[in-house]
């Protein structure tokens, strides 16, 4: 691992105008710009990803209820790693080293086990390949393989900043595929109601809306792929914007805004998942995967004007 440096090693990707670095720790997008503009917003080599920037959440998104779960009728109990909520977050993949299994000059796939551990009880191998285009994009593939001997639920999602050029969140509008909202509290950020339809007010995005002075923590789901069966969300600026797309799969995005991201005075996090907070228990679209099967879904980024 990369001596001194908290995401380890430094994966770099090229294809024309278009550069991406990757961790080794949690396999992080950390940079992704074309022709010189961020499409994501990054951060230093030398520091750990703030607010879980560019980071795999596997083999669950999000939120798990007192760290609490029930796998078929054995209960469970996760690490709390958001102590100050109570539960556990984002997986079991994000500090930990990725090992290289393939790599050219324009695409790097990282791998991982994810050991049975305490509230985790089957062993699963993860992937995730980091692709660029001839065009400026950037395809991200994931899969999840059980190696275990049971059958068990997942969840995979991903938490980029997305960014339109060099300008602030705040100066941009976002329109999102999705069409319902998962109600949460707000202390602890956990469902506090059944998914319900958006209704046309301030946190609906199917139409294209102005970030300026929003503050935004919202679970959507229902996203709605166009006729070529790809769900897109799209983040524009002044000078230019960045399409957040994904297979079907990706039915639920996470929607969270910060003035609190070094470097810049705005950020927004747009995140494809699987599965919504606390699907672990709620078990709204959970995946299962018996003993040798896979499981394959991609995602990404692209440049717009």
């Amino acid at each position: 691992m990369g001596a001194g440096q908290p995401t380890g090693e430094q994966f770099e990707i090229t294809n024309g105008a278009a550069r991406a670095v990757i961790t080794e720790v949690g396999a992080c997008l950390r940079v992704f710009e074309v022709a010189g503009a961020p499409y994501v917003t990054s951060f230093a080599e030398t520091e750990a990803p703030p607010l879980s920037a560019g980071l795999v959440l596997a083999p669950w998104p999000n939120r798990v209820r007192d760290g609490q779960w029930s796998f078929y009728g054995e209960p469970q109990q996760l690490e709390l790693s958001e102590s100050k909520r109570n539960v556990a977050i984002h997986g079991l993949t994000r500090t930990i080293p990725w090992q290289v299994v393939e790599r050219s000059a324009e695409a790097i796939t990282l791998g991982v086990l994810i050991e049975a551990q305490a509230g985790w009880p089957v062993p699963m191998r993860t992937t995730v390949r980091y692709a660029l285009d001839a065009d400026g994009g950037l395809t991200v593939t994931h899969t999840m393989l059980n190696v275990g001997d049971r059958k068990t639920p997942f969840g995979v999602g991903v938490h980029p900043y997305p960014r339109a050029g060099h300008a602030p969140a705040y100066e941009c509008t976002l329109q999102l595929a999705a069409r319902t909202n998962l109600p949460v509290d707000e202390d602890r950020l956990l469902p506090n109601g059944p998914v319900a339809p958006l209704d046309g007010g301030e946190f609906d995005f199917r139409e294209p809306r102005k970030l300026d002075g929003m503050l935004l923590d919202h679970t959507y789901g229902g996203c709605v792929p166009d006729e070529d069966g790809i769900i897109r969300h799209r983040l524009v600026g002044p000078d230019t914007g960045v399409e957040i797309w994904a297979e079907p799969d990706f039915g639920w995005v996470q929607v969270f805004s910060t003035t609190g991201f070094p470097g810049t005075s705005s950020a927004i996090a747009v995140e494809p998942m699987t599965c919504p907070t606390n699907a672990l228990n709620s078990g709204i679209d959970l995946r299962e995967l018996e003993p040798g099967q896979d499981w394959s879904g991609s995602w990404g980024l692209r440049p717009i004007a």
